[in-house]
Parts: structure tokens; C-alpha cells; sequence
């Protein structure tokens, strides 16, 4: 059996999906100045000169009731027809949707597509006077770093070799550099290597060399784990670190580069070890007790996903959010200031925070760090993780963006997994299925549309983080993960890489894929612990994408949608930009020629492949596996 097309869909090719309707959020269709209550907003509809519409009306929700705007023909010309309506912004998040009037019906279009059928709205456009992540993170490549295995403090080979220097914790179960992480089971969050946050700032020459430019650490605040999610303070840096004068040195070092730096905090809970938990358990009657949910059943406590290691916060309690989230001198507010300056933080279960039965303060949480981050760095951004549907959090008022597994993790996992992987899913109790394009673009499609165009073009795409199986083990070849990097690079969105993928690290879950990085072995081609090839496509990726305004800020058009390739195109009003990733060979497509602008060539940007003219169309080829991409005009 094989993937590849049978030579009859090698002649007919892939049908292509550009004679439907279209609209973004993005420049090209709606003004990206953040409007308020009351402005109007004019906001323009693509309708291919192919198309049998009569006419095309908005349709706004406005204090829950549907109201139609009419839409005018703004220009014209042999290939398509564009469309300008006024809608108003009479609610702080305005939804609005196309209703194409055709001959025997009609059509809808909103966020996820042309619908001949009635759809709900929750998939509808958006206008949002809540303002949008800062515009760095428009131009931003994050790279995750778990501080214990990144790097230690020292120059030379030898600073990793052997075990970690001591005195060491008592939960510590010291660990030699090239030891291979507990992937599960007792000793996986006591494993200590020892790394150091003098050892990140000694290697930011690589993430200069790679190209990224915002560094992101997990948690750094001390706790009885090499994870630290499990916080004994928040008010110092672990000294196994560096304590607080080591993150203000990385700080500074940064900055001085002109990158950006990202926190890691729990809002949610903190360590059965933490200074406000022990005054609790102390004296029922204290301020700190009421910072916590407390039971009959043992432990006594409400722990996050019942881990009594990890006693889970209660926002009801005012002081708590004044001493967490609220103002210049909580937790959030005083690691933006100087001298650690941070430029925004990461939440850690911040789908859960807030959240304990009858009690629902996530969104309120949310806001109110987004008015401390207001306060002490209005240029800071606030990213929460969240594994599943997030929508219904990220209506554009407090988390600026979410780490996307939903959105594009686990749908490119299912595209790219070999077929009969048995690699858990993401914690799902089945394995990773394989899955074809539609079924990607699809999922991919349904959660974009569950929230404001704001919020999508600044998602924090992932191929993997410290909490997953490493792309290399889920794919399974170079080849398979140079097509995942160029989906991450070129698709809507910030690219979020874990440190290592760049040198195709391997391991199959979260625990296991905490490997630490193999510095010796980048100094030798030949050393299997490091893919030098794979670091190369990251690098040449990660160019393309800096090199090209449409890749990162234009809208999101699907072209081609075959079982084993997909083609979008990225645009904004100078710069229009083809991608074709393919998972194997394929029976290819042609695209109209107009595509291109007057009097231009295709140039190819990353691939090598030409992309001929024939006739009235451009022919994709059909090779495969690979990833091409194409400036058109």
C-alpha cells in the first residue's frame, strides 16, 4: 500500500479553492487600527468574477439581534469583484457575517468558510475594541527553554560533564548531562541536570544564529522539582539557578541583543512548599487561608488535577489577586519592572485558573493582569496555555493569545504521524491517528474562526513543547519534520519552537522529551545526538519568514486542500506569497495565472522548485515529501 496518487490523479490534478468568497481580519479587508464603541468600520469582501451573487449584505449581531448592513461593489475587474460595507461597533465584540444572495438561495460566509446552510455564530467575524497583542510579537520566533536542561554555568566541554555540582536539595536525584531523561514513572520531576541560567545567557549566540528572537523560560521560581511549576516563592528566583541576579544578567543580555524575554507563571496554584501555603495549614484563621480550597476528604485541599503536591488557588479571596495579579506590586506586576524586565508572561493552566466548581473567575483573572501589565509595561504580552477549545477565553480582553495546540499541534500531528503509530495523544487515551489534509485544515479552520482575527494571527503555533513527545519521535524522519517546520513558519501566527526540535531531538512524552541540549555534539557532523541538516531548515525557514511581510501579517486564503498536500496563499496589500507542503508525492494542482502580478516571475523563497506558467495557470508540482514557497507578486 502507499500514499502516492495513482497516475489518473496525476493528469486531473487537485481541484483548487480559490473561486470561493473570501475575507479576513487582515489588512488586505478590514482596517487594523483597534476601532471603538461606536466608530464604523468599513470592512471589504474578495467574490471571484466566477461568482452569481445578485448581492452581498453583512450581517451584525447587535445586543444579541441580527441586523443587516448592505454592501456595495467597491471595484472590479476580469478576475474578481470587491464588496465594502460599514459595520458598526455598538458592542465592545461586534460579530458579523456575508450573506451572499444567489439565484435559488443563499450562502453564508464567515471565519471558517462558504456555508449553503445555516450555521451558528460562533464561527462569525469579529471587531474588537479590546486592543491586540504588542506589534513585536507580529515579527516574533519564540524558542521555549527548560532552564534545568538547557544549559549550565562554565565554558567548555567540561561545564557538561558528569553530574551536577553540588551541595544539591534532597529531592534532587542528580543526573549526568548526556543521562537520558525519566520519561515517566518515580524520579521524572526530581531528575536534576543542572542547568543554569547563566549557561542560557552564555549560548544566546544560538538563538542569534537560528534566527529566533524571544526567549521563553519556564518557570524559574524555586520549588521541589526540576519543572518548578510547584513554586515555594514567588518573590526570589531559585538560587540553583542563579537567584534573582542571574535572570537580571539574562535580562540584560537580551535586551542588549534587541530580543524580548517571557516568564513562566502558575496563577493557578502553587507548591504544597509555598510560604503563603504553610501560614495557611498554620493558622486557619490567617489572610493566606483563604487563598486556597479546602476539603473534608484528604489531603484536606483541592489540589490541580488532584496532586496534593500542588494546592490549587481561590480567587474569591480579594487579597489573593492584589497580592498575585493586581497592580505594579504583586507577583505579575513586579517581575515587569526593573531589573528583570520581562517582557510578558505565559500562564500556566490558565484554562483552569479561577475555575473550581461553582466559581468562575478565569476571565477576570485575565483582565486583570492585562490592567497590571498596563500599568508597568503596556508593550508586554499575555500568553495562556490551554490544550483544547479556548475560544470562549480569548475574546481579545485578557490573554493576548494561547499556546495552539488545538488549533495546530495536534491537527498537523494527525497529518504528518506515520500510519500505525502507537505515540500517545497529547493525553488523550488513544493514539496519534493519521488523518489526511481535510481533515487538518478542517480542525485547523474550526478553532481560527472561535476567536477574533487579533487573536489568531498572534497564536502561538507549536510543533511540541516541554509538555509533549518531540517532533522528530512523532513524524519520524527529516524529511517529514522540514514539512511541519514549514507549515510553522508560514502559516497565520507566531511560531513557538521548543529548544532542540531545531537539532531533531527525540523523546516520546513530555517527561522523556525534557532532553538536555547536546552542545559537544554540534561541533561534530557526524554525531548522531544532532541533526545539523535539520538545524539548517530551521534557520533557512525562520529567514524566509523575517524576509516577508505577507508571511508575517498578511491574511489566509486555502488554494489547494488535497488528501496529501496542502497551498495557501499569504497576502497583504505590496506582497503575495504561495506555500505548498506536501506529505509525499501527489497528483499536484494548478492555480490561475493571475495570481501573479503583472510582468513578474514566480521566485521561489525556500524549496527550489519552479512554478511554470501553462497557459492560464501555474502548475504545483507534485513532489514530495517537501515544502515550496513562492513570492507571486
Amino acid at each position: 500500500m502507499t500514499d502516492s496518487p495513482t497516475r489518473r490523479e496525476r493528469r486531473a490534478g487537485a481541484p483548487h479553492l480559490l473561486d470561493d468568497p473570501h475575507h479576513d481580519g487582515s489588512e488586505l479587508y478590514v482596517p487594523q487600527a483597534t476601532p471603538a464603541l461606536g466608530d464604523v468600520v468599513p470592512v471589504r469582501f474578495r467574490v471571484p468574477a466566477t461568482g452569481s451573487e445578485r448581492a452581498l449584505w453583512v450581517r451584525t449581531v447587535r445586543d444579541g439581534e441580527p441586523r443587516f448592513v448592505p454592501a456595495r461593489l467597491d471595484r472590479t475587474d476580469a478576475h474578481e469583484r470587491w464588496y465594502v460595507a460599514d459595520v458598526p461597533v455598538h458592542n465592545p465584540v461586534t460579530g458579523y457575517r456575508a450573506l451572499l444572495d444567489e439565484p435559488g438561495g443563499y450562502r453564508w460566509l464567515n471565519a471558517s468558510g462558504v456555508h449553503a446552510r445555516d450555521v451558528p455564530d460562533a464561527h462569525d467575524f469579529r471587531l474588537t475594541v479590546h486592543g491586540s497583542a504588542p506589534a513585536w510579537l507580529d515579527r516574533a520566533v519564540v524558542y521555549q527553554v527548560f532552564p534545568d536542561r538547557f544549559a549550565r554555568a562554565g565554558s567548555g566541554p567540561q561545564a557538561h560533564e558528569g553530574p551536577p555540582a553540588g551541595p544539591l536539595p534532597d529531592w534532587a536525584l542528580p543526573a549526568r548531562w548526556d543521562d537520558e531523561p525519566i520519561g515517566s514513572g518515580p524520579g521524572t520531576s526530581q531528575q536534576y541536570f543542572g542547568g543554569h541560567l547563566a549557561g542560557v545567557e552564555q549560548h544566546l549566540d544560538h538563538l542569534e544564529r537560528l534566527g529566533v528572537d524571544v526567549l521563553y523560560l519556564t518557570p524559574v521560581f524555586p520549588g521541589r522539582s526540576n519543572h518548578r511549576y510547584d513554586a515555594s516563592t514567588f518573590d526570589h528566583v531559585d538560587p540553583l539557578l542563579g537567584g534573582d541576579g542571574a535572570l537580571a544578567s539574562l535580562s540584560a543580555a537580551v535586551h542588549a541583543r534587541g530580543m524580548h524575554l517571557i516568564g513562566d507563571l502558575t496563577t493557578n496554584h502553587t507548591g504544597a512548599g509555598h510560604e503563603w501555603f504553610a501560614r495557611a495549614q498554620a493558622d486557619a484563621a490567617s489572610e493566606e487561608a483563604s487563598y486556597y480550597y479546602w476539603t473534608d476528604a484528604a489531603p484536606g485541599y483541592v489540589g490541580w488535577l488532584e496532586h496534593a503536591s500542588l494546592p490549587k488557588l481561590n480567587y474569591a479571596a480579594g487579597s489573593l489577586a492584589q497580592r498575585m495579579i493586581e497592580g505594579p506590586e504583586s507577583v505579575i506586576g513586579r517581575w515587569l519592572g526593573a531589573p528583570t524586565s520581562l517582557d510578558g508572561w505565559r500562564i500556566d493552566v490558565a484554562n483552569m485558573t479561577g475555575r473550581y466548581a461553582s466559581d468562575d473567575f478565569t476571565r477576570e483573572v485575565a483582565r486583570t493582569i492585562r490592567r497590571t501589565m498596563s500599568q508597568v509595561n503596556p508593550d508586554a504580552v499575555l500568553v495562556s496555555e490551554h490544550f483544547h477549545d479556548a475560544g470562549a477565553d480569548l475574546a481579545g480582553d485578557g490573554w493576548h493569545a494561547n499556546m495552539n495546540y488545538s488549533g495546530f499541534t495536534r491537527p498537523v500531528w494527525t497529518w504528518l504521524v506515520p500510519p500505525g503509530s502507537d505515540l500517545g495523544f497529547l493525553g488523550m487515551p488513544v493514539p496519534v491517528p493519521r488523518r489526511d489534509g481535510a481533515s487538518m485544515v478542517a480542525t485547523m479552520r474550526d478553532f481560527d474562526s472561535a476567536v477574533p482575527w487579533a487573536v489568531t494571527a498572534r497564536q502561538w503555533n507549536m510543533l511540541g513543547s516541554h509538555d509533549t513527545a518531540r517532533l522528530r519521535t512523532v513524524v519520524g524522519s527529516r524529511e517529514a519534520v522540514e514539512v511541519a517546520a514549514g507549515l510553522l513558519f508560514t502559516y497565520p501566527g507566531t511560531p513557538a519552537m521548543f529548544a532542540g526540535d531545531e537539532g531533531g531531538l527525540t523523546g516520546v512524552t513530555g517527561e522523556h522529551a525534557r532532553v538536555p541540549m547536546p552542545w559537544s555534539a554540534m561541533s561534530s557532523p557526524d554525531d548522531p545526538r544532532w541533526d545539523a541538516r535539520t538545524f539548517e531548515v530551521y534557520r533557512a525557514l525562520i529567514a524566509v519568514r523575517r524576509g516577508s511581510r505577507a508571511l508575517r501579517e498578511g491574511g489566509m486564503r486555502w488554494a489547494v486542500v488535497a488528501p496529501d498536500a496542502v497551498a495557501y496563499l499569504r497576502e497583504t496589500p505590496d506582497e503575495r506569497v504561495l506555500v505548498l507542503v506536501a506529505r509525499t508525492s501527489w497528483a499536484g494542482a494548478q492555480l490561475p495565472a493571475h495570481l501573479l502580478g503583472p510582468g513578474c516571475e514566480p521566485e521561489n523563497l525556500y524549496g527550489g522548485a519552479d512554478l511554470p506558467v501553462r497557459g492560464d495557470a501555474l502548475q504545483l508540482p507534485g513532489d514530495g515529501p517537501g515544502v515550496q514557497v513562492w513570492r507571486l507578486a
